[in-house]
């Protein structure tokens, strides 16, 4: 993770700590509502993320939202994300890891490094673009997998989309790796399309239209 890029925040709209914690906390409240409303009957479902059906997608989102947690508050995570399992509720899980991430960013801001994995270190800055960026896209993988459309704003896709592009490097693209390379998508196309085609979706997905590789 040393080569995610370190956002310049005048690159983005949200400049001011409280308009970016208050940015992100909207986005994991809408995921958290997707998240409660799965089924149980479409936990087998494919999602855009080729290699996570539903039910392994909320494991996903649950087991990475502790670790941000964790590293929000300088705490090491015991664990592995990836070998999350939900418990009976995983929405209530999810929403007491995304409460705790964003008192945590309210309490320590982002003049600081976050721990990420082990001993490794990001720019808080870095570590809050990766959770954005993260959270909405799977918030989409959730919706579309299930048949309800993406709840995120123009003006919040914008933002994750900008944030995006200022952080991820391309050595993260491509086969076995986190990332898919870039979809192509008309420019004129919402905020949250675009956003998800960078970062290796295709909008268009469909449980009938292969994914394309990377998560």
């Amino acid at each position: 993770m040393s080569g995610f890029f370190k956002t310049a925040n005048r690159a983005c709209s949200y400049r001011c700590p409280m308009e970016r914690v208050d940015l992100l906390a909207g986005v994991l409240t809408k995921t958290g509502d997707l998240v409660e409303g799965v089924g149980a009957d479409q936990l087998s479902l494919p999602t855009p993320c080729p290699d996570y059906d539903v039910e392994a997608l909320v494991d996903h989102l649950v087991g990475w939202l502790l670790l941000f947690e964790s590293g929000c508050h300088d705490r090491s995570y015991d664990g592995d994300p990836g070998r999350h399992r939900c418990g009976a509720d995983p929405a209530a899980e999810f929403r007491a890891a995304a409460g705790g991430l964003v008192a945590g960013w309210e309490r320590y801001g982002f003049d600081r490094e976050v721990a990420v994995t082990g001993s490794r270190t990001l720019p808080a800055e870095t570590v809050f673009n990766m959770t954005l960026m993260e959270y909405m896209t799977h918030g989409w993988d959730l919706a579309v997998a299930t048949g309800r459309p993406a709840p995120f704003t123009e003006e919040e896709a914008a933002e994750a989309l900008t944030r995006a592009q200022a952080t991820l490097p391309p050595q993260y693209r491509g086969e076995n790796m986190p990332f898919g390379e870039i979809v192509p998508v008309d420019e004129n196309a919402p905020a949250v399309e675009r956003l998800v085609a960078f970062l290796g979706r295709e909008p268009r997905f469909s449980p009938s239209v292969p994914a394309p590789d990377g998560s």
